[in-house]
């Protein structure tokens, strides 16, 4: 906003300016003088405008200078916020994924604990339903040749 009003303020000394020296030599040339005098006269006006010509000239650099230097301290700020932040930002990545790794081996870990008692608790219960038939097949077998017996002494 501010630059337009900038902008329209510039706009408005030009055509000031411009207006002025028109109006000045008009008037020069319709006054009642000598070829000599208005010579003059318009000589010392045409020194007038190139001096404020050079003056608006010197005004408008150095206010370009000032913005310059205003644009570039400020991009040279925001530069250096997005470079801490992206640090920030790169540090705490590097720290989650850490995390995460962390996190990862130790569920591996339990993993392989949970994996491994699990394969002991199997094989336990392996051998124990192995001897469990085992029993069982012996019971039977005592139990047969218990029976073959009391039927061969019963004949």
């Amino acid at each position: 906003m501010s630059d337009k009003n900038s902008m329209n303020t510039k706009d408005f000394l030009i055509g000031s300016l411009i207006g002025g020296i028109v109006g000045a030599s008009a008037a020069l040339f319709l006054a009642p003088k000598s070829g000599k005098e208005l010579r003059s006269d318009i000589n010392e006006q045409a020194q007038i405008a190139r001096d404020k010509t050079t003056q608006f000239t010197s005004t408008a650099y150095d206010k370009g200078n000032e913005w310059a230097t205003y644009a570039k301290e400020k991009s040279s700020n925001i530069a250096k916020v997005v470079s801490d932040q992206s640090a920030q930002v790169v540090g705490k990545v590097k720290e989650a994924t850490s995390n995460l790794k962390t996190e990862a081996e130790e569920a591996s870990n339990s993993a392989e604990q949970i994996v491994g008692n699990l394969a002991g608790e199997v094989q336990n219960s392996g051998e124990e339903i192995a001897e469990t038939v085992k029993q069982e097949i012996n019971d039977i077998q005592s139990k047969i040749e218990e029976e073959e017996t009391a039927a061969a002494q019963s004949k």
